[in-house]
């Protein structure tokens, strides 16, 4: 085995230990080079496959596995495939391998890492959002909110919830805000009388979806004010809009996190309420007053 393989203290990627394990292959036996064969092939298999799983799909037997691995200096075989475990918990893998992952998991009982994981996540997500924002771009944004004709929040898939939460909080004092698409409509035509004096909030991550992109682009031609909430700074609908809001969505799980988005979106409501007249807080207080009136509320329940 050559030396220089052998991993030191900078992590290795996945790039890396595929390219390790290519070098390698002339200096392999038949066995060891038709297991390599089949992890240079399909190297999504390594993050959410047993030694079992991965050798019963390369033909050899798992002992032929972990000498592979061994040959690029790796002590076994969970040390050459945690790379890309790595890549995975990290959100740099698709989709579907991030599933097949979680449930490799359980198969293993390591839901508590996974636990662990997922909290450090969702921790991480939000202090990485607000240390990249301050309290003026906040303020700004919710002074253009407040002085708005009409806000809409677009979100489709799961950031419609998140656009229709904001959008019910906001009703409990405030007018004039709506959640698109509509039922039955779509984005573009939601917005087709929407012009400068309006306010949209766009909320897509990657992969972006192009009904958000399409209706971010209309909107800036009508001259609406576009406050953009995705994940990246080089995103469509942050590039060009007045106000720019790059969130951290990393998660072990294989959709992408919510936490940062919900957390923004909340904050940036508390800050849309202390820029607007003391008539809002009248407003709300009135509102719940009122859900407390009809029973909506269960005012004194039983125990």
């Amino acid at each position: 085995m050559n030396e220089q393989n052998v991993p030191n203290a900078d992590p290795l990627d996945p790039a890396q230990v595929l390219d390790i394990l290519r070098g390698e292959i002339p200096e392999l036996t038949p066995e060891l080079r038709k297991a390599a064969a089949y992890v240079l092939e399909n190297p999504n298999e390594v993050g959410v496959s047993s030694v079992r799983e991965i050798a019963d799909a390369a033909g050899v037997k798992p002992n032929t596995i972990v000498r592979m691995a061994r040959s690029v200096g790796f002590e076994g075989y969970d040390d050459f495939r945690e790379p890309f475990r790595e890549e995975i918990r990290q959100g740099r893998a698709s989709f579907p391998d991030r599933a097949r992952w979680l449930q490799s998991l359980s198969k293993g009982d390591k839901l508590g890492g996974l636990y662990a994981d997922m909290v450090v996540s969702a921790i991480r997500n939000i202090e990485e959002t607000f240390a990249g924002i301050d309290a003026d771009r906040l303020k700004a944004a919710a002074e253009a909110i407040w002085a708005s004709r009409q806000t809409f929040t677009l979100g489709v898939g799961v950031n419609h919830s998140n656009a229709s939460n904001f959008t019910y909080l906001a009703g409990t004092g405030m007018v004039q805000f709506h959640a698109i698409p509509r039922p039955g409509s779509t984005a573009s035509d939601d917005l087709a009388w929407a012009d400068e004096r309006d306010v949209l909030i766009a909320i897509t991550c990657k992969p972006y979806r192009t009904e958000v992109v399409e209706a971010v682009r209309i909107a800036r031609e009508q001259g609406v004010t576009v406050i953009g909430i995705s994940d990246s700074p080089a995103s469509p609908i942050i590039l060009g809009s007045q106000h720019g809001f790059v969130i951290s969505v990393d998660t072990p799980q294989f959709f992408p996190s919510s936490v940062s988005t919900i957390a923004l979106l909340e904050t940036l409501l508390s800050f849309v309420i202390a820029s607007a007249s003391p008539q809002v807080v009248q407003r709300v207080e009135t509102f719940h007053r009122r859900r407390h009136e009809l029973g909506i509320y269960l005012d004194n329940p039983e125990t």
